[in-house]
């Protein structure tokens, strides 16, 4: 046995053997196995039809990733921290332990008119940029080539807005409003009146317009009103662009879509408008009279706008003085129209919201507001809807719960035990996605 240094120093001999055992030791590779991970499923949308079978695979791969590293991460936090995401992603998916593990190195393909494509592209060449500069930059890189960010903004009831900055807002806004406008994309609303005597307004019309993108689509113009929910542009058309691969699933047996493409999921009712080329998605209902609507959009293409287009009720929320709320919340009375006192009570109100909506949170009290201001029972099935396009489209999990002032300690409540280590997971992927 060798004897520590401090008895046997002669010639450096002991030092040069630790250095020897410490070459040869095995590293925790967890970083890898998380970086891999975050590779893999950055491109997926869960909007997209394939989403869970590619999800899980690359759950799977993660977890063998972590399996075969699990001897040198012994003591490891980050390590158990993400053993135990995986677990409780695996479980919330239902993916099962045994099946098709992702390829740790996906070939994805360069296509210009598609965003993922476009943007994970970018980022692998400046990850590779980075690393291969690593040793003699090894702080304060990368952070301009991370992968995009994305936001959400959602419209419904009388009406109910979801600002890019999870602000929570009920206005009057009646006639026609800007929610989104900036080089790429606009979206205008118009709200009417809902009941006589009620400052209340409900979206009766919507228009979307695909601005033109040089070598991937023309302008495509796409308008819904109450009971004209089309399956097509303007023009008639229903796609646009040249095929474009989608890495998230097949819509149909090529495997490929247009650049711009509508997908009809219930005729009349229920109409998502899916923009490959700027990574944008939204989508459109009908519940009773009225629209809802809830978009998806990559955070440098909503910043992209002038000072003429800072009228955006998505970006910077409605005027004060179209403000219904007082900062979230909302007077949950009866009254504000003569029809809807003998509609509902609010226990009556909130009996029937609870009916779709199992958390007493911002929808569900909307749900409870529009009840009592209109009497119109088809509210209930626009709040609830409203809350499942969201979790179909916002990014951050953590984010989805919003709650009225007083009716939680926090306005991010977790809504399940596994947050907390699903939280140290994220922090751990983040950080490895932007070195």
């Amino acid at each position: 046995m060798v004897a520590p240094d401090s008895v046997v120093p002669q010639n450096g001999s002991t030092k040069k053997l630790q250095s020897q055992c410490q070459v040869a030791a095995p590293q925790c590779r967890i970083q890898k196995c998380t970086s891999d991970f975050v590779s893999l499923t950055s491109h997926l949308t869960p909007a997209v039809d394939g989403f869970h079978v590619e999800f899980c695979k690359a759950l799977r791969s993660y977890s063998a990733c972590t399996q075969r590293t699990a001897k040198s991460c012994r003591g490891n936090l980050v390590f158990h921290s993400a053993v135990l995401g995986i677990s409780d992603l695996m479980s919330q998916r239902n993916c099962s332990r045994d099946g098709p593990t992702s390829s740790t190195h996906p070939e994805v393909p360069h296509e210009p008119c598609n965003y993922h494509s476009r943007t994970q592209h970018a980022h692998a060449h400046a990850h590779a940029h980075v690393h291969a500069h690593s040793h003699s930059h090894s702080h304060g890189h990368g952070h301009g080539h991370s992968l995009p960010v994305y936001l959400f903004c959602g419209l419904f009831g009388d009406p109910h807005l979801r600002t890019f900055k999870d602000s929570f807002q009920t206005c009057k806004v009646e006639g026609a409003w800007p929610l989104i406008d900036n080089d790429y994309l606009s979206v205008q609303v118009t709200n009417v009146p809902v009941v006589t005597g009620s400052s209340a307004t409900a979206t009766n019309k919507i228009t979307v317009i695909f601005k033109p993108y040089e070598g991937c689509t023309d302008q495509r113009v796409y308008q819904a009103v109450t009971d004209s929910l089309p399956a097509a542009f303007d023009d008639g058309t229903v796609s646009s662009g040249d095929p474009i691969h989608l890495s998230a699933g097949a819509e149909g047996a090529t495997g490929k879509v247009r650049a711009l493409w509508i997908s009809e999921r219930s005729p009349g009712r229920h109409v998502e408008l899916h923009a490959g080329y700027i990574g944008v998605t939204v989508i459109v209902r009908q519940l009773g009279r009225y629209l809802t609507l809830a978009v998806r959009i990559p955070e440098e293409l909503a910043q992209a706008y002038d000072a003429t287009q800072d009228l955006q009720l998505c970006l910077n929320g409605c005027p004060g003085g179209e403000r219904i709320d007082r900062a979230g919340d909302l007077p949950l009375r009866p009254g504000f129209s003569p029809g809807a006192t003998r509609a509902f009570s609010v226990e009556r109100a909130k009996d029937r919201c609870r009916e779709q909506l199992d958390v007493e949170d911002i929808y569900f009290h909307s749900c409870v507001f529009d009840l009592l201001t209109t009497g119109d029972a088809n509210f209930t099935a626009a709040a609830y809807s409203a809350q499942k396009d969201m979790e179909s489209l916002h990014p951050h999990r953590d984010r989805w719960r919003i709650y009225p002032r007083g009716a939680a300690t926090s306005a991010l409540r977790p809504d399940s035990p596994p947050v907390g280590r699903l939280a140290v997971l994220l922090l751990c992927a983040v950080s490895v996605a932007l070195m």
